[in-house]
């Protein structure tokens, strides 16, 4: 047992490795900041475009959908880090997980704003057309505000994925709070940076499980 929480729960190592951990927590608040936005907003551009009445582009959207969220986040990752740069694209540690995230997580938003909106009853539609709105002022206006309102808690918990997806940036040497925590091991042969990770991970993240929790509550009341 001594062994055990030697191991996994040494608080010295924990306030060695603690600077680090830091700064790698910081890296990870970063790419969160970035990522989460342009997955968002390039995911309502794929619902707005699959909405749209030429079918060419609607279908265009579906196959995008479809294929990114059919591949691995971890294989996207790899596939944009380590094989671009024989097609002669080289991306840094960071640009190549932004991208990676926002293929991924945005096909996802995509569909639950997609589903958003068709939520929304066609009386809507009629409505704001009928005040002299253009098909897009309708939209932007009229639709959209009500569709993300009826899927807020989806949206949410897609976001909690993708923070949580930003852990994999450790397999690009991007120094994130696990790839800080992983060197922190490596260094002191001690598992208890990783430990800390995990408990950084929870304070930040629980507050928002909380609060998914509370809007899904919301919804089904």
């Amino acid at each position: 047992m001594h062994a055990l929480v030697d191991q996994f729960f040494n608080v010295a190592i924990m306030a060695q490795a603690m600077p680090i951990m830091l700064r790698g927590l910081g890296w990870t608040l970063v790419l969160c900041a970035v990522a989460v936005p342009c997955s968002f907003l390039a995911g309502v551009l794929i619902a707005v475009l699959g909405t749209v009445r030429f079918a060419p582009v609607r279908w265009l959207m579906v196959i995008y959908v479809d294929l990114l969220r059919s591949i691995p986040p971890l294989v996207l990752l790899i596939l944009v880090a380590a094989a671009l740069p024989f097609a002669g694209i080289r991306l840094s540690p960071f640009a190549a997980v932004l991208l990676a995230l926002t293929l991924n997580a945005s096909s996802f938003y995509g569909e639950i704003v997609r589903a958003g909106i068709e939520s929304i009853g066609t009386g809507q539609w009629h409505a704001a057309r009928s005040t002299g709105l253009s098909y897009a002022q309708s939209l932007v206006h009229v639709i959209l505000p009500q569709a993300l309102r009826n899927v807020l808690p989806d949206l949410a918990s897609n976001t909690l994925e993708v923070i949580k997806l930003t852990a994999l940036a450790s397999v690009v040497s991007f120094q994130e709070l696990l790839y800080s925590a992983d060197m922190a091991r490596s260094v002191t042969y001690n598992s208890s940076p990783i430990t800390l990770a995990a408990l950084i991970y929870l304070i930040f993240l629980w507050p928002l499980v909380r609060l998914i929790g509370r809007l899904e509550h919301g919804v089904k009341a």
